[in-house]
């Protein structure tokens, strides 16, 4: 997992960097501009020699990188030309360090060129028109967004504002296949809100240094990053760890890790990788106990049971897959029976993890009895999902009645880090952890209101609950939030618009089981389980 920075943290990242590291800024600066020369290199097919490639700047340290950028793709043979807003006489420090070496290849080179764009609205939108149909360019190979980093502040305004609107139109109208790199934010953005208030760049990649920034993974905003690269450019990990930041983004090497640590061997067998119990299913919803059983096998686990009412096994049976154990819970009049609890001790007892939830009816007041009694009495992770989440829905639900009972609920005023507060890493360390997995309606069912902006910050929403609950918190949606009871959020960059349709959450809830029983065995943290399920 990787820290997501505010632009202050960023800042003060760097200038640890070079007062206690000794690495010049100027240094980093030229370690970005090669970050995102070998990302141009990538896109444009392994080479840039003959590429024409148009770089915008601004005045400050982004169009510093952009003006890096442009020298070292002139020396890799590419035709560089560079439009910069605004007065460079006005920049500062390393920006200005790059731009006066521009302007000195600039005089003697043909394949560089460099231009200066007045910021008068009229004159402005005229000299774009003609730059872009009447120019001596016939061809853009690549476009470099180098204007505004992590110290703006939205929207763009004034004449600025229409330059770019209609620089991007014209653009898009006479060269249909080029390609769109930002540096480290698309311009427009705001690195410290993941609201857009203007006009931006759509680039198809962002090039992001050291650590992602809130916009750049968490939506509306992140979804106009393309495809987002994070770039090392010499910042020790260290000075990152040190930053307040509680927000997280999830990477691929955090599952890669995980599945290494529960790798199959030629000493594997059933019981050693351990068993997980998912209660699921109702006559209307038989395929929900399927779904999460099937997935819940195929994580790797060892041994699924599928406990499901008497009236849908025939269902479920037939279209389970063969290694899955399916058990019938028992039913009265229609409902799950109030004894449940009692006549399952011995499948509860031998569960590694428990899942209940996905396919049960809201109003069966016998499945209520029986999820309440699993949860209050766990020795095990249980995770919470779909109709088990009714449940738990305030004033009388199943956490507030809970925290009454067992004195669960941790209220933390102050974020501190999770191991000086024992008291809170035991809801996941000691793999007893209670998880729940809402979605946005469900979410706010929990919090007891139906006003939405109430999670508008999600990230905060998520922080909160999960901390005063003493739970692990999956909130759904577009970007998956997990929360830890210590105050982590991590957010998942992946998914696609197919996640939209029924099944991806009793799927999820059956990956989450299975990986979860495995964690117990092998002993492995339940948050980052989690995050990697």
């Amino acid at each position: 997992m990787r820290k997501v920075l505010t632009a202050a943290e960023m800042r003060e990242v760097d200038r640890l960097t070079t007062e206690k590291y000794g690495i010049p800024s100027l240094l980093m600066m030229e370690n970005a501009a090669h970050a995102v020369a070998r990302v141009i290199t990538e896109k444009l097919g392994g080479s840039v020699k003959g590429k024409s490639v148009l770089i915008l700047c601004g005045k400050g340290n982004n169009g510093g990188d952009g003006a890096a950028l442009a020298r070292i793709l002139w020396t890799l043979e590419a035709k560089v030309h560079v439009v910069i807003f605004g007065d460079i006489n006005e920049s500062n420090g390393d920006a200005k360090v790059n731009f006066k070496a521009l302007r000195l290849i600039d005089r003697k080179n043909p394949d560089l060129r460099i231009e200066s764009v007045c910021l008068v609205e009229e004159d402005a939108r005229t000299w774009w028109s003609n730059f872009i149909y009447n120019s001596a360019i016939t061809k853009i190979d690549c476009v470099v967004d180098s204007i505004f980093g992590t110290g703006f502040h939205g929207p763009i305004k004034g004449p600025l504002d229409t330059i770019l609107d209609t620089f991007w139109t014209n653009l898009r109208r006479r060269f249909t296949d080029v390609s769109i790199i930002s540096v480290d934010l698309p311009s427009g953005f705001d690195a410290d809100n993941a609201e857009l208030a203007g006009w931006h760049f759509f680039p198809d990649v962002t090039v992001t240094f050291t650590s992602p920034k809130i916009a750049n993974v968490l939506p509306p905003a992140a979804v106009h990053n393309g495809n987002l690269i994070i770039a090392d450019i010499g910042s020790p990990p260290e000075l990152m760890d040190e930053q307040p930041s509680r927000l997280f983004l999830t990477e691929r090497k955090d599952a890669d890790s995980w599945l290494r640590r529960t790798a199959f061997t030629s000493a594997s067998y059933k019981n050693k990788r351990g068993h997980t119990l998912i209660v699921a299913g109702s006559m209307d919803y038989s395929g929900a106990a399927v779904m999460c059983g099937n997935s819940a096998m195929r994580s790797g686990v060892g041994l699924t049971t599928l406990l499901v009412p008497a009236s849908c096994k025939t269902e479920v049976a037939s279209r389970i897959i063969p290694e899955v154990i399916v058990r019938t819970i028992g039913e009265t009049d229609g409902e799950v029976s109030w004894d449940a609890f009692t006549l399952n001790e011995d499948a509860i007892r031998q569960a590694d993890s428990i899942l209940v939830g996905p396919g049960l009816k809201a109003t069966d007041k016998g499945a209520e009895k029986f999820v309440r009694e699993i949860v209050e009495n766990r020795t095990v992770p249980v995770i919470v999902d779909a109709g088990a989440l009714w449940f738990c829905n305030p004033p009388d639900g199943l956490l507030h009645k809970l925290a009454r009972k067992k004195g669960r609920n941790i209220h933390v005023t102050k974020e501190s880090d999770h191991t000086s507060r024992p008291d809170i890493a035991l809801a996941h360390a000691r793999a007893c952890a209670l998880i729940l997995t809402p979605h946005e309606g469900e979410f706010l069912r929990l919090l007891g209101t139906e006003d939405k902006s109430l999670i508008r910050d999600r990230v905060a929403a998520v922080r909160e609950f999960a901390v005063a609950n003493n739970v692990i918190l999956v909130l759904k949606g577009e970007r998956v939030l997990v929360g830890s009871p210590d105050g982590r959020v991590v957010v998942n960059p992946t998914g696609n618009s197919g996640l939209g349709k029924a099944g991806n959450g009793d799927t999820l809830a059956g990956i989450l089981a299975g990986f979860t029983a495995q964690a117990v065995k092998f002993e492995i943290d339940i948050f980052e389980t989690v995050v990697a399920a």
